[in-house]
């Protein structure tokens, strides 16, 4: 019996997860990635697995879905991976109210979380400034990859495990009839066609695009130097701007009147979509972020004063060995507009776009794929 083929377009996670998916569900699989390895938003993020900022039920457990996938992945992969957990902190009255709101409520819904005091926060991080510091929540769910380590070791175990074959540097013209064209010299043909091509709305179906709730956000980053003597900051940390950030937030009643003193004394932060969050990879760098602007066209330049805004603020609760900054950079992703957690759509027949995963693709991509596959 000939076994089911497929083709999918884009080899950041979107495109490595349904990948995978398939060839779990037998299909040979063929990958095509436009550059010469994965370049875009898949590498550009904080390598944050990240359950918490999700809301119960589907959406929460297809991240722990994926996060298990991650966990189960990387020593076969042989890609570094922390359990790392995420430390949310209060130095506000508002805040420490939203983070008991939100520990009554995650604690009803079974997520492994703890509320602590200043003092329970010292002894997990002694990266996080103490000085009034009222408190944490703290959550186990979470786990660190650094993006750039593990998007470019999958290829490699894809290939080995399941005979997925890359084609690298072709970049797809059109599609017909489920044959994919590489310029006028090239056509591959499958039984179905998987497009995961991020935020790239232009070269394929643009008109289908045009019509979807969808525009693109830019988000600018930063990684600082490896920290002396390896040592370690422990949890992700995120500052108070991260509770108006996450839609699991959102249950929070208090969360308004937090949201609203931040429009009296953050406004310039709120206007470039600003919350500020540090997580740290295997060779002990530290990933800073981030911004979002949003938009269909972007300025392809980073803006200084953005990154000093960030830099600003995670000192306010974090207190690093080496403050050294390596590396700057902006990443572009999908990002629907409607409110919706992903974007699934056929273009024609036996051709599936998988797109708008937002700034959430390392956390959701290996569940949503598994489920979109399996529902076919």
């Amino acid at each position: 019996m000939t076994s089911r083929s497929a083709i999918v377009i884009g080899a950041g996670i979107v495109g490595l997860a349904t990948a995978r998916a398939l060839s779990l569900r037998g299909f040979s699989v063929k990958v095509f990635e436009r550059t010469d390895k994965a370049v875009g938003a898949s590498i550009r993020n904080f390598g944050m697995i990240w359950p918490i900022g999700q809301p119960a039920g589907k959406m929460y457990d297809r991240a722990v879905r994926s996060r298990n996938i991650w966990k189960d992945l990387a020593p076969r992969a042989d890609f570094w991976l922390e359990s790392a957990g995420s430390l949310h902190l209060a130095y506000q009255p508002e805040e420490w109210q939203v983070l008991q709101e939100l520990c009554a409520g995650f604690e009803k819904e079974g997520r492994p979380i703890k509320l602590l005091d200043s003092r329970a926060v010292k002894a997990i991080s002694g990266a996080v400034v103490t000085e009034g510091l009222i408190g944490g929540l703290h959550s186990a769910d979470e786990v660190i990859v650094d993006p750039r380590e593990a998007i470019a070791a999958l290829p490699g175990w894809l290939s080995e495990q399941y005979g997925v074959e890359f084609y690298w540097g072709k970049c797809v013209s059109y599609i017909s009839d489920q044959i994919v064209y590489i310029g006028n010299d090239e056509e591959y043909e499958a039984d179905l066609v998987f497009i995961c091509n991020g935020a790239d709305f232009e070269t394929l179906y643009p008109e289908h695009f045009a019509g979807q709730p969808v525009t693109k956000c830019k988000l600018q980053m930063m990684r600082l130097t490896a920290q002396p003597e390896d040592w370690r900051i422990g949890p992700a940390l995120c500052g108070g701007l991260s509770l108006i950030h996450y839609n699991s937030f959102k249950a929070a009643p208090s969360l308004s009147k937090l949201r609203s003193r931040y429009e009296e004394e953050m406004a310039d932060y709120l206007q470039w979509g600003i919350h500020v969050m540090v997580a740290q990879n295997g060779r002990g760098e530290l990933t800073v972020g981030d911004s979002h602007e949003y938009g269909l066209t972007h300025d392809p330049f980073d803006k200084d004063f953005i990154n000093r805004k960030i830099l600003d603020y995670l000192r306010r609760f974090a207190c690093f060995r080496d403050w050294s900054v390596a590396e700057t950079w902006n990443g572009v992703y999908a990002k629907l507009t409607d409110g919706e957690a992903d974007l699934f759509f056929s273009p024609e027949p036996y051709v599936y776009v998988i797109n708008g995963v937002g700034g959430a693709g390392m956390t959701l991509s290996f569940g949503l794929a598994e489920e979109l596959v399996e529902g076919l």
